[in-house]
């Protein structure tokens, strides 16, 4: 198979909150976390709930272009 042409792609999800907030003195970093997604299943871009450790909390990473 061409490399275009997979059905499961390997997609990075990063925070949401970290890159609105800008990157603080105190919380260095930004929380990324590397999945799969079928392009069948989810053709738009994928948000999921995750643990970010710069924030401390549950908070919305979505799929960022590799």
């Amino acid at each position: 198979m061409a490399k275009g042409k997979d059905v499961r792609v390997r997609v990075i999800l990063e925070c949401a909150s970290c890159v609105r907030n800008g990157i603080n003195k105190e919380l260095p970093g930004i929380s990324r976390y590397i999945t799969q997604k079928s392009r069948h299943n989810t053709p738009n871009r994928l948000e999921l709930r995750k643990y970010c450790q710069y924030c401390r909390t549950h908070t919305i990473h979505g799929e960022i272009k590799k």
